[in-house]
């Protein structure tokens, strides 16, 4: 008999959680903003889109004066121009200050602060090429010294004339560590230049591959995987496809054609590394017979089936919701699953949600009674890039209404195919009660702001957090206590409609499956969680 359970050891990730769900509080995959830079992958902006997404956008509409259009130039590049702070190494009482203009010290006559900065991160960092015009060395600083012994910046007596200078033996001291950095940066873009990276690159985790095959699942992160033929992605979120970009070059892409059609448009991958797979139809590749099935997670999210020549079985679930009709999906009914990859976000016993479905009618219910009391409501439901369709789609079929979103989510929503859908979406914010913003956006300050810009046609909001994190031991499936939470005119739900498994689904899946090994992937860098999981699978099995 095998090992139960898969002892998921490791170091802690540098960063954990950050976000496609709160936007992803579950992610326990490694992560560095290295890796994203070093990899090409596509930054996303606060609603969770690509900025690569900016070029198209929002008809004119009341829409405008309330969301930024996702573009480049936003916060990624602020922040990483943004540069260190030296100002520490002037006197106090400097009567001039220093700002910095693409790299470059001048002189700024008006005493509003005493500012000495190194501007670009990704130059401190050895990302990006030093120009002439943007290299900050002490041969780019005009300076001279006076018969005093102090330095003047250039031409009018600048930051260091006056009462008050800094000595020579300061502006030498900057100089050499300037200098000194300078060569560190010039000896790691060598090492770029010459593909030495690798060990900057986290290692991939184990339970990211497939044994007794060249596969690994959601691994992108990790670069050119040694050993590794065949990529598989089982949905758009950015906890899983993070690595991906237009310069991606290390093997073929395996994922639902929904999935690849986003990661191409999104992300410009290159359509030659994508290979598309339907759901239910059986693939060999490399000898292993691999099924995508439905994940009951976002659109387009699998499970992925591998079948190996020597008669093992393997069941990656990615993202999933757990449901009675997997119970009747004839792989799973005909065949073993020998290890079992399983979505462990909620793995936890007090979470124990309500029905899909329940919740759905809740929302439509509260939305419905709330119009008729107060016509001139506007209905907001927060989402992740993909996600939560079935939130506002309920609204939509139930109470007649289009649907207004940005343009980059009609972008994406429009690019699953589902004529239903795209149909009952619209370009004007005014035209409809019912808007869809970004989950992060579900605050009171930012909800008022965006009542704003429709003041003309609507006096209240009505929001929905639609997120298994607002689930309530002492609610449980009795939604009608759920209590909201309201300022002034705007009130807003939270309410347990998850896309992940439930403790309690999770269970009914593991006592179906009667797997042999089963290797979480998701809070796993924590040993009590992991002994906690594990003590819960053996007993599910002893069921």
């Amino acid at each position: 008999m095998m090992p139960l359970f898969a002892d998921a050891s490791a170091p802690s990730p540098t960063k954990e959680g950050e976000g496609e769900e709160e936007l992803f509080p579950h992610n326990g995959y490694d992560y560095d903003a290295e890796d994203d830079a070093l990899s090409g992958v596509v930054l996303l902006n606060e609603e969770g889109f690509p900025l690569e997404l900016a070029g198209e956008d929002d008809a004119k509409n009341g829409a405008e004066g309330s969301e930024k259009t996702p573009g480049k130039g936003e916060f990624a590049a602020d922040f990483y121009l943004c540069g260190t702070d030296w100002s520490c190494l002037l006197p106090e009482d400097c009567s001039g200050s220093v700002k910095l203009k693409r790299g470059d010290l001048v002189h700024d006559p008006m005493p509003s602060g005493k500012k000495l900065k190194q501007v670009n991160l990704l130059q401190i960092w050895g990302l990006k090429k030093n120009s002439d015009e943007d290299s900050f060395s002490a041969s780019s600083i005009d300076y001279k010294q006076s018969l005093s012994g102090n330095f003047d910046a250039g031409d009018g007596g600048g930051i260091l004339s006056g009462k008050k200078s800094v000595k020579a033996e300061s502006w030498e001291s900057m100089s050499r560590d300037v200098q000194t950095h300078s060569v560190k940066s010039n000896h790691f873009r060598e090492r770029m230049n010459n593909g030495d990276v690798n060990r900057r690159s986290p290692a991939c985790p184990f339970y990211k591959k497939i044994p007794g095959t060249a596969f690994t699942v959601d691994a992108f992160r990790y670069g050119c995987i040694e050993g590794c033929s065949a990529y598989f992605l089982s949905h758009f979120h950015s906890d899983h496809y993070g690595g991906l970009g237009k310069k991606w070059s290390h093997g073929p892409i395996y994922c639902t054609p929904l999935t690849a059609r986003l990661v191409q448009m999104c992300l410009s991958v290159n359509p030659l590394y994508i290979c598309p797979l339907e759901l239910n139809i059986k693939q060999v590749i490399e000898g292993v017979t691999v099924t995508l099935l439905e994940a009951n997670h976002c659109p387009g999210a699998a499970l992925i089936h591998f079948y190996l020549p020597n008669g093992q079985c393997y069941l990656h679930t990615g993202d999933f919701r757990a449901s009675k009709q997997m119970q009747d999906y004839p792989l799973l009914v005909n065949q073993h699953v020998n290890i079992l990859y399983l979505d462990t976000t909620y793995c936890n016993p007090k979470y124990k949600f309500p029905p899909q479905e329940t919740v759905l009618n809740y929302v439509v219910k509260i939305t419905d009674n709330h119009l008729k009391k107060q016509p001139r409501t506007l209905v907001v439901v927060g989402a992740y890039s993909i996600g939560k369709e079935c939130v506002y789609r309920a609204i939509s079929k139930a109470l007649k209404a289009k649907i207004y979103a940005n343009a980059s989510r009609r972008r994406i929503l429009q690019a699953f195919g589902w004529s239903e859908l795209s149909d009952s979406l619209c370009t004007n914010g005014n035209n409809t009660f019912l808007h869809v913003l970004p989950m992060a956006s579900l605050r009171f300050e930012r909800l008022k702001d965006y009542l704003k810009t429709y003041e003309d046609q609507f006096t209240a909001v009505l929001a929905f957090r639609p997120t298994g994190w607002t689930f309530n031991q002492k609610i449980g499936n009795h939604l009608e206590l759920i209590k909201p939470i309201s300022k002034g005119n705007i009130t807003i739900y939270g309410v347990p409609y998850s896309e992940h498994s439930s403790f309690t689904e999770l269970r009914e899946f593991v006592q179906y499956l009667k797997p042999d090994k089963i290797i979480p992937t998701v809070n796993i860098w924590n040993e009590a969680n992991r002994e906690k999981m594990k003590s819960y699978f053996r007993d599910w099995l002893r069921g």
